[in-house]
C-alpha cells in the first residue's frame, strides 16, 4: 500500500495547478491525491479574517479534506503514511486541518501558509502531533500570508510535540522554490524510510 499526499490548491487555482508539484517532488512512490474546491477557493475571504465570516465555507472545506484523508487513511494502512501538501490557502486549510485534528501523521508541507484566524487566535493545543515532521516556507514579503503567521503557526504546532523547520525567504514572490521543494522531499522520503 503506497503512502498519500493529499495536496491542496490556493484560491483561484483547481487540482490540476497543485498536481503539477508532483514531477518537481520527483517522488512516484507516492500516492498523490487533490480534491477540488467549489468555484475554486476553499473559502471567501483572507484566511486572516474573523473565523465566522469564512463560514460555511471553511467548515465545509475543512469536512473535505477530512473525507480526503480518511480515504487515504484506507488505501495507505496508516495515518501515519498520510502527508498534507498544501500551496497558500490550501497551505493554510492544510495546517488549519492538522491543527484540529492533532495526532501522528505522515507529515505536513505548507508552502506559503499559516493557520486561519485573526491576529490574537487562540488555537486549540489539546491534541499531539508525536514528532510529525513538518515544513513550513515562505517569503518573508509575501503579500498574502504575514511572516509572522508562519512562525506563529511553527510555534503552535511545535508545542503540540511536532518536528517542524520553518524557512523564510527574502523577497521572494508568492511560489514554491527549489529550496522548499528540496525540504519537502527530504519529509517524503522520511516517510518512505519509516
Amino acid at each position: 500500500m503506497n503512502p498519500v499526499v493529499v495536496m491542496l490548491h490556493g484560491r483561484g487555482a483547481g487540482p490540476e495547478n497543485i498536481l503539477d508539484l508532483v514531477p518537481r517532488l520527483g517522488r512516484p512512490q507516492f500516492h498523490y491525491v487533490a480534491p477540488a474546491a467549489p468555484n475554486r477557493t476553499w473559502y471567501p475571504h483572507s484566511f486572516m479574517a474573523e473565523i465566522q465570516k469564512n463560514e460555511p465555507f471553511l467548515s465545509n472545506a475543512l469536512a473535505e479534506v477530512r473525507t480526503a484523508v480518511e480515504a487515504a487513511e484506507s488505501s495507505s494502512g496508516s495515518r501515519d503514511r498520510i502527508v498534507l501538501l498544501g500551496f497558500s490557502q490550501g497551505a493554510c486549510l492544510a495546517t488549519e486541518f492538522m491543527i484540529r485534528n492533532a495526532s501522528r501523521f505522515g507529515g505536513l508541507i505548507a508552502f506559503s501558509g499559516g493557520a486561519i484566524g485573526p491576529p490574537g487566535t487562540g488555537w486549540n493545543e489539546s491534541g499531539s502531533f508525536a514528532g510529525t515532521p513538518m515544513f513550513f516556507g515562505c517569503s518573508d514579503v509575501d503579500a498574502h500570508v504575514p511572516e509572522a503567521r508562519v512562525r506563529e503557526s511553527a510555534a503552535v504546532c511545535e508545542r503540540m510535540g511536532a518536528t517542524v523547520t520553518t524557512k523564510i525567504y527574502p523577497g521572494m514572490g508568492h511560489l514554491v522554490n527549489d529550496d522548499e521543494i528540496a525540504h519537502a522531499q527530504a519529509l517524503l522520503d522520511e516517510v518512505l524510510r519509516s
